[in-house]
């Protein structure tokens, strides 16, 4: 259920006919206030060209690929000794 002020937005293919090609995928859903906001956050999630239209807490559990929260991780590198040729 989305948050008071927000609708869920699926996110689909800008280009109908590439999309048709694929079935007409629903790529993912983001919760948003407005379409506008919605193709933004589908932006900042990597998704090219994104149409958003409104869909149903149903019609959401039928995406392809739902963000998750996630963690954020730092990595740490470990330092590697060379293994070129010492004089």
């Amino acid at each position: 259920m989305p948050k008071p002020g927000n609708q869920l937005w699926g996110i689909y293919y800008t280009d109908r006919e590439y999309a048709r090609l694929l079935g007409d995928p629903l790529r993912t859903v983001v919760e948003a206030p407005t379409k506008l906001a919605a193709e933004e956050i589908a932006g900042k999630l990597g998704l090219e060209s994104p149409w958003a239209h409104p869909v149903t807490t149903e019609q959401a559990k039928q995406a392809l690929w739902l963000p998750e929260k996630r963690v954020h991780h730092r990595h740490q590198f470990a330092h590697k000794a060379s293994r070129g040729i010492h004089p």
